[in-house]
């Protein structure tokens, strides 16, 4: 019994080794065992596409034109003619202010011009008569100095008419003095006469040009301050609504790309609902950037802050045209959030791949993958450090033996999705696209790739 038993466990184990080299040999028949592992990719072709490279910016629509007026005088409204939205042609009277304690001020200029001029006259008067007194003084000394010579007078009598001659030779200078004095006043009372006329003129304003009220500050009764010397209170607006643009902030990395007249396309906040859009063209590009100033401490502070320069981009009537509805109607108002797409470069059937198949590599480090598990990447030899002038940019494409292998290409403009490529690839050859991470970071030259399977959606 005990042998019977022992061949059967022998026969057993027997069957078993069988079973586990058969399962084996499927296994690696199967490539389940004993292969290189592969990484998941997407692939993609090289194919000739259109591309159109934007720069996108965002700001507020403006009118081309807007005029802020603030008075030049103090005091209380007691006319206003016009309310917002209200259109006015140039010269219109807009509004008034209380005029009464400048026209006081215009009496008072006014009476003393009479009065310097008086002074004029008087001065004058008192010049004649320093020169008839002069005259006599004159006839006097020369009817005595002949006595004098003569031994006729004493010296002493002689000396007083020379005193009063001297005299009287001073005297009209003082009088022509004073006559001129009294002009100088002249002249200066009709300067401040001038100054309260203008003045009284200027509390009634008139609009500088036509166009329409966009915004009105003030109301009937207030009162406002006015200074020649700076901004007073702002009473209200005039703009010509019917050149509009929009005025956007584009990075500096961006603004050397943006050029005069380039096309932009206007996606406007109120109309994103419908799917309207608008055509515009930039007409302005700020030479400075925002908020740049001369001061060294200015600069100092905004170091870290983004550097951005203004663009101003007109929008073309003829893309909003047919919104307009009778003669007061504006589409477009001051102060609408606006996206733009400035398009700044068009190529129209070009080679090109998907942006994320693109990346940068060193060429001549063969391992340009994350460090494997256990090694340490924050240590490197110094002959190993990449230097930036040895980046390239590079796209992964599959050799015949289904390896990854790296081609360094030259590219150019590119849009959202894809990029140009000058050389490098050939129209129709596959690359490696995706996924993003994997290119970007984690394949490596010579890695062994596969096809990305697709997950089936459940039902």
């Amino acid at each position: 019994m005990a042998k019977k038993s022992s061949n059967k466990i022998w026969w057993i184990l027997g069957g078993v080794v069988v079973l586990l080299g058969g399962g084996l040999g499927i296994a690696k028949q199967q490539g389940m065992i004993g292969k290189e592992p592969s990484t998941e990719v997407e692939f993609t072709k090289v194919k000739k596409v259109d591309i159109i490279e934007r720069v996108s910016a965002s700001g507020k629509i403006q009118p081309e034109v807007e005029v802020k007026l603030s008075p030049d005088v103090s005091g209380e409204i007691v006319g206003l003619y016009v309310t917002e939205g209200d259109s006015v042609r140039a010269g219109q009277l807009l509004l008034k202010i209380k005029p009464d304690n400048y026209e006081s001020l215009l009496a008072r200029a006014e009476a003393q011009v009479n009065s310097a001029k008086a002074s004029v006259e008087q001065a004058k008067s008192g010049q004649s008569q320093s020169e008839s007194r002069l005259l006599k003084a004159k006839i006097d000394y020369d009817r005595n100095k002949k006595l004098h010579d003569d031994k006729v007078i004493s010296d002493a009598d002689f000396d007083q008419f020379n005193s009063q001659y001297l005299v009287a030779k001073q005297d009209v200078e003082s009088a022509k003095a004073n006559v001129l004095a009294a002009e100088f006043n002249v002249k200066s009372s009709e300067a401040a006469l001038k100054e309260a006329r203008t003045n009284l003129t200027k509390t009634t304003i008139y609009a500088p040009q036509s166009g329409t009220i966009s915004k009105l500050n003030v109301e009937l009764g207030e009162r406002v301050v006015g200074t020649s010397q700076m901004a007073g209170t702002e009473l209200l607006r005039i703009a010509n609504l019917n050149k509009m643009e929009v005025r956007v902030n584009v990075n500096e990395n961006d603004i050397t790309r943006v050029s005069m007249n380039d096309t932009v396309i206007i996606d406007v906040d109120s109309y994103s609902s419908t799917g309207r859009k608008f055509k515009g063209l930039v007409y302005e590009i700020a030479s400075s950037a925002n908020g740049s100033s001369g001061s060294s401490a200015a600069a100092a502070i905004s170091t870290d802050a983004v550097t951005e320069f203004e663009v101003k981009i007109r929008i073309l009537r003829s893309s909003y045209s047919d919104l307009i509805v009778g003669k007061r109607s504006y589409p477009l108002k001051p102060g609408m959030t606006a996206s733009v797409e400035i398009v700044t470069n068009r190529k129209l059937g070009v080679l090109s791949v998907p942006l994320a198949s693109v990346t940068t590599r060193d060429p001549s480090m063969k391992d340009m993958g994350e460090p494997k598990e256990g090694e340490e990447d924050n240590k490197q030899e110094p002959e190993k450090v990449i230097k930036k002038d040895k980046i390239k940019e590079v796209v992964f494409v599959k050799d015949k033996n289904n390896k990854a292998k790296l081609v360094e290409v030259k590219t150019g403009i590119s849009d959202f999705e894809n990029i140009e490529i000058l050389s490098g690839l050939k129209d129709g050859e596959e690359i490696i696209s995706g996924p993003y991470i994997t290119v970007s970071k984690k394949l490596k030259e010579g890695e062994l790739v596969e096809k990305k399977k697709v997950e089936e959606k459940k039902k």
